[in-house]
């Protein structure tokens, strides 16, 4: 009997054998390094001549991995190979198929500083981040797996004289999936597992970023028993092989995370009918924030501070939950922005692999030059009081940075940078500062501070947004525990994790026999 679902433990780096096992997991990871990695499709191997070359952000003449890239005609074999093999894996019964993830997460258990110490070097994340992240990872497949199973189980329906009612759930058929490089692991898997455990194939074109943390996860799965051709592994191009696959007749959803504009290209494409196709294509989306931390008069002052700084730094930033904005009642404005930049000061930035280095660098030069380049517009729209210097020599690092007395409709106050930039705002009063908040076209995460009950009401119906946590950090969402999506320009408000989720990849079948 599968026990209920339970969080996994976060590793205590304070013990001194948990940073033991990681370092020597770190050792390993770089014995592997540079080795090439080839496209997987219905399990035949292929090597293409076009490579991705995958480097180290916080070094970037160390070459992670070398994987190979498809092309439109592998793109059609992947599809066309996906197609094939669903007509034999939709017939394997719910519980089954969940088995296959119960026994990847197993292993990915016993590999996890392993996985974690491969997101230090190609994503650039802290020791904490990253085992943060392997952690979701499994938590998604073993929460997966068990509602796959209540979703298999007989469906309640009202009893009716003289018939015989059944509803069931069937799978929709071929999904492209495109997760992030900003949680390499974690949502990759997320997406992944989720379309195959309810009986769709998947065809799997992992960010070019971050391709070796992906294929790693291939492994798993190959070695978890999955049969070939339901995951296809496909790494390639947006432009080339992303639009090919989203636009085929024979793809039946697509799921998504990443950019607004690149989530808004894909909708627009799939809503078009290709000649041949059956259906109407399902998108799902998760498409960033512009996230607001809310602090009232009357707040605990150093937990507010804590939690924007954690919020807003914690990954450099480059999360769609990350703080990029403090909105803070001006009778506290000053003491909050004088306590975070204290807080900010004691971060501590360089090579992720050494433990103590929390902020390390973003993941590429396109991220760096974006970034510097909206902290020069910050520069014009704020006051800049700490940070703002970007280093490149060795690794694509920039300082944590706070502009201060920012407008709210400032661009660095309204436009999701995706880095290590935050945009103080002064409110007038608590609903002054609710109506900033919601001024902007996302909608995914905000946090608020407050001791005042009926602050906390106000904004916890008026606050418009998927994930609202009141006097904690508005990052860190758990599997289960809080179901993650968001409203506006955020997504479709999939809600990851939560217990409606695999109904995105479902649709309901009733069968009605008269007795």
């Amino acid at each position: 009997m599968i026990p209920l679902f339970r969080p996994e433990p976060l590793t205590d780096f304070s013990l001194e054998e948990n940073r033991k096992a990681f370092a020597q997991a770190l050792a390993k990871v770089e014995q592997e390094l540079g080795r090439e990695y080839d496209l997987v499709i219905g399990g035949e191997r292929i090597k293409t001549e076009k490579k991705i070359i995958s480097t180290n952000p916080a070094n970037t003449r160390e070459v992670v991995g070398i994987v190979s890239k498809a092309d439109q005609a592998l793109a059609e074999k992947a599809i066309q190979t996906a197609a094939k093999t669903f007509e034999s894996w939709k017939a394997i019964p719910g519980e089954h198929r969940a088995r296959f993830l119960y026994k990847a997460a197993a292993i990915l258990r016993r590999r996890k500083h392993e996985f974690s110490a491969w997101m230090v070097k190609e994503a650039g994340k802290s020791w904490a981040e990253a085992d943060a992240d392997t952690a979701e990872a499994i938590d998604f497949m073993e929460y997966y797996g068990r509602e796959m199973e209540r979703y298999a189980a007989p469906q309640p329906l009202i009893p009716y004289p003289g018939e015989n009612n059944h509803l069931f759930y069937i799978p929709l058929g071929v999904g492209v999936v495109i997760p992030p490089w900003n949680f390499p692991l974690a949502i990759m898997v997320g997406m992944t597992t989720s379309a195959f455990v309810t009986g769709n194939t998947v065809v799997l074109k992992p960010a070019s970023s971050t391709p070796v943390v992906a294929a790693k996860f291939f492994e798993i799965l190959q070695e978890a028993g999955v049969p070939d051709g339901v995951v296809n592994f496909v790494p390639g191009s947006g432009a080339e092989v992303g639009d090919y696959l989203v636009d085929h007749p024979l793809t039946r959803f697509i799921s998504f995370t990443g950019s607004r504009e690149v989530g808004l290209r894909i909708n627009e494409r799939a809503a078009k009918r290709a000649p041949g196709q059956k259906w109407i294509k399902r998108v799902v989306a998760e498409m960033g924030g512009k996230d607001a931390i809310i602090v009232d008069q009357d707040a605990d002052l150093d937990e507010a501070a804590k939690a924007i700084v954690t919020s807003a730094f914690g990954f450099q930033g480059q999360k769609c939950s990350a703080c990029s904005r403090a909105i803070v009642v001006e009778e506290v404005y000053d003491a909050v922005l004088e306590k975070v930049v204290e807080r900010t000061k004691a971060l501590k930035q360089g090579d992720p692999t050494l433990q103590e280095n929390t902020v390390g660098p973003v993941v590429d030069e396109a991220a760096f030059q974006k970034i510097m380049d909206y902290i020069e517009i910050g520069k014009k729209e704020g006051r800049l009081v700490y940070g703002g210097e970007g280093k490149s020599e060795t690794g694509w690092f920039i300082t944590p940075t706070i502009f201060a007395d920012v407008d709210p409709k400032a661009r660095i106050a309204q436009e999701e940078i995706f880095g290590p930039v935050l945009a103080f705002i002064k409110a007038k009063d608590f609903d002054h500062a609710l109506e900033i908040a919601n001024d902007t076209e996302y909608g995914l995460t905000g946090s608020v501070f407050t001791r005042n009950r009926a602050h906390i009401e106000k904004a916890r119906t008026e606050f418009h947004v998927g994930n609202l946590y009141f006097n904690r950090k508005c990052t860190g969402a758990i599997v289960g525990v809080h179901p993650f999506g968001g409203f506006n320009m955020s997504g479709t408000d999939s809600k990851t994790g939560g217990p409606d989720y695999l109904l995105l990849f479902l649709q309901a079948k009733v069968a009605s026999e008269v007795l």
